[in-house]
């Protein structure tokens, strides 16, 4: 909706600048040129470069963030910058079409495995993610063709965490896993739950990935009871007394499951 609302007022601008006169003339007067309105492709991203932002803004489509020196505290940082592919069985698509925004999405989550290290399991038991950003309408057809991958670390409820350290292969190591791990305040289930890294003060931990497969989501009730005993499982294993223990399984929704999450997680007390 921004980016068709933004090229919905350069059209508009360019319509009102063309309808209007200015002061009337000599009609033997040379008419005085009127200048065309232009639009000036944004530069290509550079891998690398580091961002604060607020958790709204790394949401967005497109990016109007400034460049900050990655000395400082920042809450972003781009891992990959790519092209456009917004050609299509010899269709061009635009680029915020369902198509071209899929394909991004699938390669910032793909790559940022390479970045941070780990197993697919240790990246999707952290709170580190992916964003992705593409120019606006107005930009893309200036000329800017690029998208630009981001990493950031989600703090809590709509809150990011400053991304201090280095990052490259930093859950390939146990304390790197411990910091920017999954936690949560209470049980999953609870009320008072609320995903925070595991830095941060918890009293359960996310320990083990259940694959659910692909395909059309499988309904609520197939991937619940899917991971109920290998979380149970999880939950005994790390647990002090294998007799008497805690676990929990959070399951995707349906919209989730669409969005690209086919997997559930187990959790157990921290």
């Amino acid at each position: 909706m921004r980016r068709a609302l933004s090229c919905a007022v350069v059209a508009l601008l360019l319509a009102l600048s063309a309808g209007c006169s200015g002061d009337e003339t000599d009609p033997g007067a040379d008419p005085t040129p009127t200048p065309k309105a232009t639009a000036t492709a944004v530069p290509t991203p550079a891998q690398g470069a580091c961002y604060q932002m607020t958790f709204e803004a790394a949401l967005a489509a497109t990016s109007q963030a400034q460049k900050v020196a990655c000395s400082e505290e920042h809450t972003a940082m781009t891992y990959l910058v790519g092209r456009l592919d917004t050609l299509v069985d010899g269709h061009l698509l635009a680029v915020d079409s369902d198509r071209v925004l899929a394909d991004i999405a699938a390669t910032c989550q793909r790559r940022l495995g390479g970045l941070v290290g780990g197993t697919r399991d240790d990246v999707r038991l952290s709170m580190l993610r992916p964003v992705w950003f593409t120019p606006t309408l107005a930009q893309a057809d200036a000329g800017a063709s690029w998208y630009r991958c981001d990493v950031i670390a989600v703090a809590g409820q709509d809150r990011l965490a400053p991304l201090t350290g280095r990052l490259a292969g930093v859950l390939d190591t146990p304390q790197g896993r411990n910091r920017w791990g999954m936690c949560g305040t209470a049980q999953p289930d609870s009320p008072e739950f609320e995903r925070v890294l595991c830095s941060a003060p918890h009293s359960w931990r996310a320990i083990r990935i259940v694959d659910l497969g692909s395909g059309r989501y499988p309904g609520a009730a197939v991937v619940r009871e899917r991971g109920q005993a290998p979380c149970e499982d999880a939950g005994r294993e790390v647990a002090d007394d294998a007799l008497n223990y805690q676990w929990g399984y959070e399951w995707p929704t349906r919209e989730q499951w669409q969005a690209g999450q086919t997997y559930g997680r187990c959790w157990a007390p921290d």
